[in-house]
């Protein structure tokens, strides 16, 4: 796969954190301030899977650093999912739902990648993996994103603990977070959803995501600004996955009303304990 060039249309990238559209950037701030997500001397490792809202993250968090009264440094970290030249086995499909094999082999993601991390000027590690097809053809398919998910992971965590950083920064968004809870509902029958700053490992590392309080199309408002690319994910399973059905279900609820969404995601936060079971 080849690096990707940069439309001719587009405006070139913004280089000043002042340029960031005040609305957002508070949003920004205030997630960064109320959960604590930053520190002087982090290590910071963040995790980029090419999507919009990784790359957003990397541009994002290296401009905050031009502003901010502290020093952190960071790493942008991608595993490739070992996709390329993979042909899922037609009868697979019939596990998961609607949806055809690709008619050739699925394609990798390492080089868009570098070239994306190479364009914003981040150090970078990247790393092939097998996790995805092994996951695929496993006896527990019918959970294959979640095995998948999950060695893609712990292989952070491990990254993480090799290369000595202690924040693990992650691009989930509001719509993610609102997502996550509702899979926990519907399939995991409890009350719960991810959190902008989670302690690991007895404090030596930290999850953070940046984005929490930004919806998707500030996410891509933000892709506009800083002239990002974002890299297909080669997964054939994209579009039958338990997350897309929930992304879909959240579209229903809320009629892509962001007010209603903002609601959904306030009472995240507001949890009366007396009025529950």
């Amino acid at each position: 796969m080849g690096a990707p060039s940069e439309p001719a249309a587009n405006p070139p990238p913004i280089n000043d954190p002042g340029l960031i559209p005040p609305e957002i950037n508070r949003l920004i701030g205030r997630a960064m301030h109320q959960y604590r997500m930053l520190a002087d001397g982090d290590q910071v490792m963040i995790a980029v899977s090419g999507g919009i809202d990784s790359l957003v993250l990397c541009r994002l968090l290296d401009l905050w650093r031009r502003k901010a009264p502290i020093h952190y440094e960071l790493l942008a970290v991608h595993l490739d999912m070992g996709f390329a030249g993979y042909r899922p086995r037609a009868e697979l499909y019939g596990t998961w739902g609607p949806g055809q094999p690709p008619s050739g082999p699925l394609a990798g993601t390492s080089a868009a990648v570098q070239a994306q991390l190479e364009k914003l000027g981040l150090p970078y590690y990247i790393e092939e993996t097998p996790f995805g097809p092994e996951a695929m053809e496993a006896e527990a398919a019918k959970n294959c994103c979640y095995h998948c998910s999950t060695r893609r992971r712990t292989r952070l965590f491990e990254l993480a603990r090799e290369k000595e950083c202690n924040k693990l920064a992650l691009g989930h968004h509001q719509e993610d977070i609102i997502e996550t809870f509702l899979l926990n509902l519907l399939y995991g029958g409890n009350l719960s959803t991810m959190v902008p700053n989670q302690r690991l490992f007895d404090g030596r590392l930290r999850m953070i995501r940046p984005l929490a309080l930004l919806d998707k199309t500030m996410i891509r408002r933000l892709g506009q600004l800083f002239a990002v690319e974002p890299v297909a994910n080669p997964c054939p399973l994209t579009d039958n996955s338990k997350r897309h059905e929930m992304r879909n279900l959240l579209a229903a609820i809320t009629g892509n009303d962001p007010r209603r969404r903002a609601s959904i995601f306030a009472a995240l936060g507001n949890v009366r304990t007396d009025y529950l079971l």
